[in-house]
């Protein structure tokens, strides 16, 4: 009985495409056309889909790459981070030794105003005693 069913739905559409008016050629052109343009229709949007894959791969490779790349110059950062940290540190370390440097500096500074001052006043009286060793002149006092 299933065969019979087949066989009735088989015949049916034999049955259908026989009653089938004739077509006419313009029809014919028609439908050929029409055929055409789903044809070209489904290929357009086949490549645009296509291309749009395209572009989400090529989307995908660059912030692969981006990521790669900021994570290599988060290495770099953390390096950078790293050695600023550790001369903070040495510079700390060292501070009071700057301190006692700046310290000597003024000190040496005073000291070097005192020696010119003991220099000058030893060119004068260096000068009062060449004065003093000439015969007939009077020392003045200053």
């Amino acid at each position: 009985m299933a065969n019979e069913g087949e066989a009735s739905s088989e015949t049916g559409i034999e049955a259908a495409n026989e009653r089938k008016p004739s077509v006419s050629p313009e029809e014919e052109e028609i439908e050929r056309l029409s055929a055409k343009l789903f044809d070209k229709t489904r290929d357009y949007l086949q490549s645009e889909l296509r291309m749009t894959s395209e572009d989400y791969k090529l989307l995908l490779t660059m912030n692969e790459a981006t990521a790669k790349k900021y994570a290599s110059m988060k290495l770099v950062a953390d390096s950078v981070a790293m050695s600023l940290t550790d001369l903070q540190a040495k510079y700390q370390t060292l501070g009071a030794y700057f301190e006692e440097i700046d310290k000597l500096d003024e000190k040496v500074t005073k000291l070097e105003e005192i020696a010119y001052s003991i220099d000058s006043y030893t060119k004068r009286l260096e000068a009062r005693f060449k004065q003093l060793e000439k015969p007939g002149t009077s020392p003045s006092l200053k």
